[in-house]
């Protein structure tokens, strides 16, 4: 089958993958389509470190092709988008409902895929840039068969991050003001998160003026180049900042855009060894800087809620969609996506 493998020096698309049947707790599912998340380039250009050789990809969605013993939540034939959270379902962090936190699903990345014999990696304990994929029973969540698949997709980390930090790690209350700086793939799901979390105002920064007409359909009120403007619009600050580029003077930038109690949730991923200063003092009056891992998501509650929205008419999944790429043209996708000329390039099969 097809799938796309990093070797630590380069990327290529191949057509002699392998995968193991589903074991028990495991399901293999037929992949239709996958994004091209910052994620997966982060790990080509060594910014994520990940052992090597490597079937790419996290953001995915398909059909159950097949069920290990003892799965009953899906049946093959059933419509499922991805999570890459393969948590365990019996430790502490799990039972506190906090599934992103379970470290049996952070830092053991299985091998279930083979080439010429040898076995290789799974990326994210996803691989969704392959043919077929095998994941553990609790990442494969049942979606509605209306939903089209390449927009699916988007839900198992696009969407979850991005809504996820706003709803569930941040907490945005109606009314709240929000700072979404990047209006990537990330930020545009932070946008329409604090618009369905009734934040106003909503603003967007971003260096590039062609994303201005995207960012306000996705729920910003307002759009700035840089965030020198910000102060005009809030004069005391932002409840909420959120960074969505991963660069460390941006994460500064966030800390300084803050109101009293404010709070700066950290999603862009820069370097492993990056570090970012701000000044102390500056956060005694209350004011947090937060990570979120993954929108601090639920993924069997959170997916569905995230489906019944986009059935309302509520969550933009389809406008998310910038591009549509056969397998074969990963490379292409690949160039587009750091060029910034895509919200979301889509891998299709």
């Amino acid at each position: 089958m097809r799938g796309v493998v990093f070797d630590g020096r380069s990327v290529e698309v191949v057509d002699d993958l392998q995968v193991r049947d589903p074991g028990p707790g495991e399901v293999l599912v037929a992949v239709a389509a996958a994004g091209l998340c910052h994620s997966d380039l982060s790990v080509l250009d060594g910014t994520i470190p990940f052992p090597v050789p490597v079937v790419l990809g996290h953001e995915g969605a398909g059909v159950v092709e097949a069920v290990g013993p003892g799965v009953t939540h899906v049946v093959p034939g059933d419509h499922v988008a991805l999570s890459t959270i393969a948590n365990c379902g019996a430790c502490a962090e799990c039972h506190r409902g906090r599934p992103t936190m379970c470290r049996k699903a952070i830092g053991m990345p299985r091998q279930p895929f083979t080439r010429g014999g040898r076995p290789l990696y799974q990326f994210a304990a996803n691989s969704s840039f392959a043919e077929r994929t095998l994941v553990k029973a609790v990442q494969a969540v049942r979606i509605p068969k209306e939903i089209p698949l390449p927009s699916a997709a988007l839900i198992g980390c696009a969407v979850v991050t991005g809504v996820g930090a706003v709803l569930n790690r941040a907490r945005v209350a109606y009314g709240d003001s929000v700072v979404v700086i990047g209006a990537g793939g990330i930020g545009l799901n932070v946008l329409q998160g604090a618009r369905i979390a009734g934040a106003r105002p909503v603003v967007a920064v971003d260096a590039n003026p062609d994303k201005e007409e995207t960012a306000r359909r996705f729920g910003a009120t307002h759009f700035l180049p840089s965030a020198e403007g910000v102060a005009e619009i809030l004069p005391t600050g932002a409840d909420h900042v959120f960074e969505c580029v991963g660069r460390v003077e941006l994460v500064r930038q966030a800390v300084d855009l803050l109101d009293r109690h404010g709070q700066a949730v950290l999603l862009g991923m820069p370097s492993t060894t990056a570090e970012a200063s701000f000044v102390v003092s500056s956060l005694f009056l209350d004011k947090s800087i937060l990570g979120c891992r993954y929108g601090s998501a639920r993924p069997q509650r959170d997916f569905a809620l995230y489906a019944e929205l986009y059935l309302a008419g509520r969550l933009l999944l389809d406008e998310l969609v910038t591009r549509t790429y056969g397998v074969e043209d990963f490379l292409r996708a690949r160039a587009d996506a750091e060029a910034g000329r895509v919200a979301r390039g889509v891998v299709v099969f």
